[in-house]
C-alpha cells in the first residue's frame, strides 16, 4: 500500500481552487455587468483575464520543472489570492478603475496557469506513489474538479443574490490560500513535486532549448495537434458563453445570477457523473467513439436551446445531459495524454498542450461581446454555437483522430527524441475548466484548464 496522502491533498487542493474558480467566472462577469451596464466590457475583461493564459502556457513548461512544482503550485495560488482579494477591497475604498479591474484580472490569469498545470502534470506520479492505477487517478482527479465546479457554481449564484458579487471574490480569495496551505503541507517526500537539477546552465539558450522541446514533441504528432486545435475553438467559444452570453442571457431573460448558478451546476452535475461512469466502465469501448459522440452533444444544443427559448427548465436539462457528454471527455483526453509523454518532458508539452488548446479563449470572450452589442444576444448564441458544432465534427472528418486507440509507441517515462518518420504515431500528450472547453481552461476560467472541453 504506497502513501495516498500527497495524492488525496493535491485532489483536494485543486478541488477548492476549482470552486473557487467558479465563484469568479460568475462573479466577475456579473460584477462588471452591475457596476457598467456593458457586454462590450465583460467581453473586455474577459480577455485580459485570458490572454495572459496563453502567455504563460506558451513560456512557463521549463520555469515549473526548475523551481519545483509544489513551489510553483504555491506560489501560482498565493499570487491569486492576492489578486482576486484586491478587486472587492479596492471597489469598498472607491478606488478601483476599469483598467485596474482588467490588470487584477490579467495577474490572476498569469498566475493560475503555472499552479493549475503544476497540480496536473503530478498526478501520473502521486497514482504511482499512492499504489494506484493511473486510469482510475485521471477519471478521479477530473470527477473532483467538476464536482467543486458545480458546487462552486451553484454557491455562487446564492451568493451574488444574498450577499453581492463582491463578497463572493472574497470567498474565491480565501480558497485559494487554503488550496496553497493543503498543498504545502500534504504534498510531501514526492521526487517529481521538488525541483529538477538543471541538465545545462540557467540561460536563454538552454531554456529556449527546453522549451522547444515540448512543441517540438506536440507537433511531432498529428493526432495531438488535431486535439488541440479542435479543443482551441471550443474553448474560445466556452470562454465566450461563460463570460458574457450565459451571463446576459439570465439577466435579460432568466432573472439574475441565481439562474446562472443553478445552470452551471447542472452543466457540472452532468460532468462529474459523466466522468465517474467513464471511469466505471469506459474502458470497454472504442475511445474514439465514445469520444465522437459526446464531444458533439456537449457544446452546440445549449447555445441553440438558449437562443430559442427564455425559460430555465429547457436550458437546466440540456446542461444536465451536455454536462454528462463533457464529462467523459476529459478521463479520455487524459489518459492519452498521460500515456504518451515521458516524465521528463511533462511539463514542457503540457505548457504547449495548454497554451494551444486555450489560445482561442481571449478572442472567444471578447467576440462574444462584440457580438450582443452588434447582432444582439441570440444572434450571438446561434453564430457562436454553430462555430462550436463545426469544430466537434473534427472527429469525423480527419484521419489523425483514427489513431486514438492506437497503443502508445513509447513506453511512459522513455526518452523523446525529436519528430522523425514515425511522426504521425501518438507518443505525446495534450491537456481541458475549461469551461474552460477545458482548456482546459476553461472551458473557462481558464482551463482549464488540459484539453478541457466543457466549462
Amino acid at each position: 500500500m504506497g502513501n495516498r496522502t500527497p495524492l488525496a491533498a493535491t485532489l483536494a487542493a485543486n478541488s477548492i481552487s476549482t470552486a473557487g474558480t467558479s465563484l469568479t467566472l460568475i462573479g466577475v462577469p456579473w460584477f462588471v455587468l452591475e457596476t457598467t451596464g456593458s457586454a462590450g466590457r465583460a467581453g473586455v475583461v474577459a480577455f485580459c483575464a485570458t490572454l495572459p493564459i496563453v502567455v504563460a502556457a506558451l513560456v512557463g513548461g521549463p520555469v515549473i520543472d526548475r523551481i519545483g512544482r509544489r513551489r510553483v503550485a504555491i506560489a501560482s495560488d498565493a499570487v491569486c489570492a492576492s489578486a482576486i482579494a484586491a478587486i472587492p477591497l479596492l471597489h469598498f475604498a472607491g478606488a478601483l478603475d476599469f483598467w485596474m479591474l482588467c490588470a487584477l484580472m490579467a495577474l490572476n490569469g498569469f498566475a493560475h496557469t503555472p499552479g493549475n498545470t503544476a497540480r496536473y502534470v503530478l498526478i501520473p506520479d502521486l497514482a504511482e506513489h499512492a499504489g494506484t492505477t493511473l486510469p482510475r487517478a485521471a477519471s478521479l482527479f477530473d470527477a473532483v474538479s467538476r464536482g467543486a465546479r458545480m458546487a462552486g457554481a451553484a454557491l455562487a449564484g446564492v451568493l451574488i443574490a444574498f450577499v453581492g458579487a463582491e463578497t463572493v471574490l472574497l470567498l474565491d480569495a480565501a480558497t485559494f490560500g487554503l488550496s496553497a496551505l493543503l498543498i504545502a503541507t500534504g504534498v510531501r517526500g514526492v521526487r517529481a513535486a521538488e525541483p529538477r537539477k538543471a541538465e545545462a546552465p540557467v540561460s536563454l539558450r538552454a531554456y529556449g532549448t527546453e522549451l522547444r522541446e515540448g512543441y517540438a514533441h506536440l507537433l511531432g504528432n498529428r493526432l495531438l495537434l488535431a486535439i488541440v486545435v479542435m479543443v482551441m475553438f471550443m474553448n474560445g467559444i466556452d470562454q465566450g458563453w461563460n463570460a458574457v452570453l450565459l451571463p446576459v442571457h439570465a439577466e435579460g431573460e432568466l432573472g439574475g445570477a441565481t439562474a446562472i448558478g443553478l445552470l452551471t451546476a447542472m452543466f457540472g452535475a452532468g460532468g462529474l457523473m459523466g466522468a465517474l461512469l467513464y471511469g466505471a466502465v469506459g474502458h470497454r469501448f472504442s475511445r474514439r467513439t465514445v469520444f465522437t459522440v459526446c464531444v458533439i452533444l456537449c457544446g452546440a444544443p445549449r447555445f441553440v436551446v438558449a437562443a430559442v427559448t427564455g425559460t430555465a427548465l429547457p436550458l437546466a436539462v440540456t446542461m444536465l445531459l451536455a454536462g454528462i457528454a463533457g464529462g467523459v471527455l476529459n478521463p479520455i483526453l487524459t489518459t492519452v495524454i498521460y500515456e504518451r509523454v515521458p516524465d521528463r518532458l511533462r511539463s514542457r508539452v503540457s505548457g504547449a498542450l495548454t497554451a494551444g488548446c486555450e489560445f482561442a479563449m481571449p478572442l472567444g470572450g471578447l467576440a462574444a461581446g462584440l457580438l450582443v452589442e452588434g447582432v444582439g444576444a441570440t444572434g450571438a448564441l446561434l453564430a457562436m454555437g454553430g462555430v462550436f458544432f463545426l469544430a466537434t465534427l473534427c472527429p469525423l472528418v480527419f484521419p489523425s483522430w483514427r489513431t486514438m486507440d492506437d497503443t502508445p509507441g513509447a513506453a511512459v517515462g522513455e526518452p523523446s527524441g525529436p519528430p522523425g518518420p514515425d511522426a504521425g504515431k501518438p507518443f505525446a500528450r495534450p491537456r481541458p475548466d475549461t469551461g474552460k472547453t477545458s482548456a482546459p481552461q476553461q472551458v473557462s476560467r481558464p482551463v482549464p484548464s488540459r484539453p478541457s472541453p466543457g466549462p
